[in-house]
């Protein structure tokens, strides 16, 4: 009796003190997990909305770059890591495309990790060095055909978003091409840019600012509608190849079983990240814009990561791709 009484005392202060951590959520510095190398389109999201995530949270949150194998090495680690709400983890559409492009995966996209909530739509844009001879991409499609064993395409690795849209283009227009994968979307563009490969599809957050510089030639944006920020650029379908669309969506996940208030507050945070007038002026000077707010939820990124991953899984099987 006296060790049963023990226990449901320790058990009782166990479960106060769990409730106290909870409620004083966050006591302490956050860390945002991102699963690509600082400086790429991926991280300037991560640091723009951490920026003010730590605002309205009154802590810290600061962005830690683990990258490798496509963002895998970076998932792996916040499904291991703690789930006390001290470290979150923002990735892309990749996040719904390692699921079949890598045969062997140490977490489940879906059940070892928390939704918080969608955070934007970044488009994509068709790019090429200053001196590639197509002057529109009608050109560009006869040129690439027309060379399919010359022309080389530039991605920053297998499961990225300039690999995924690499691919979908290959697809649409049945024609194999010379891709040159980087370690990133840095050395990608640094060789784009000294001529040392002919084009790429890239996130705006990473092209606007060559493009405006007129350091590449660009070609089309892979959106509905045109982008604001590039008004000039024709979508896909404009361009001449109708029904290609695809945008490099981003979402905010915690490690399974982090408390629930600590998932409310940090998508609230995010929520109001996403409403801030500094986010919003610089994701359209990148050529992006927010979720809606009914968007940057658990819900709706629980629902949209499945669907992802429906949509891409035959795909990415027909083309037959795969990583180790």
């Amino acid at each position: 009796m006296k060790k049963t009484f023990l226990k449901t005392v320790a058990c009782l202060a166990l479960c106060a003190s769990a409730f106290a951590h909870a409620e004083n959520y966050p006591s302490k510095t956050i860390t945002m997990i991102v699963p690509f190398s600082a400086g790429g389109p991926t991280d300037t999201v991560a640091r723009l909305v951490a920026q003010s995530m730590s605002t309205s949270l009154k802590q810290t949150v600061i962005v830690e770059n683990v990258g490798g194998a496509g963002g895998t090495i970076g998932a792996a680690r916040v499904a291991k890591a703690a789930p006390d709400g001290y470290t979150i983890f923002l990735h892309h559409i990749g996040m719904s495309t390692a699921p079949t492009l890598y045969r062997k995966l140490s977490y489940n996209a879906i059940t070892d990790f928390e939704p918080i909530g969608l955070v934007t739509d970044v488009p994509m844009t068709f790019i090429a060095r200053s001196n590639f001879p197509a002057k529109d991409f009608k050109e560009l499609l006869a040129y690439v055909k027309a060379n399919k064993d010359k022309v080389t395409y530039a991605n920053a690795g297998v499961g990225s978003a300039s690999h995924l849209c690499g691919m979908l283009f290959m697809t649409a227009i049945d024609t194999e091409l010379t891709t040159v994968p980087y370690k990133g979307t840095g050395p990608a563009m640094n060789d784009l840019l000294g001529g040392q490969v002919d084009f790429m599809c890239d996130q705006t957050t990473n092209t606007t600012s060559q493009i405006k510089s007129g350091k590449v030639k660009a070609y089309a944006v892979t959106t509905k509608k045109r982008v604001p920020s590039l008004p000039e650029l024709p979508t896909m379908s404009e361009a001449g190849l109708p029904g290609f669309e695809i945008a490099v969506w981003h979402g905010l996940y915690a490690p399974k079983g982090t408390p629930k208030q600590a998932i409310d507050s940090l998508a609230t945070a995010l929520q109001t990240a996403l409403k801030d007038a500094t986010v919003k002026q610089r994701f359209a000077d990148l050529g992006t814009e927010p979720v809606a707010q009914d968007q940057a939820t658990p819900e709706a990124l629980r629902a949209h990561l499945k669907s992802e991953i429906a949509k891409w899984a035959p795909i990415i099987k027909k083309a037959g791709v795969y990583a180790d």
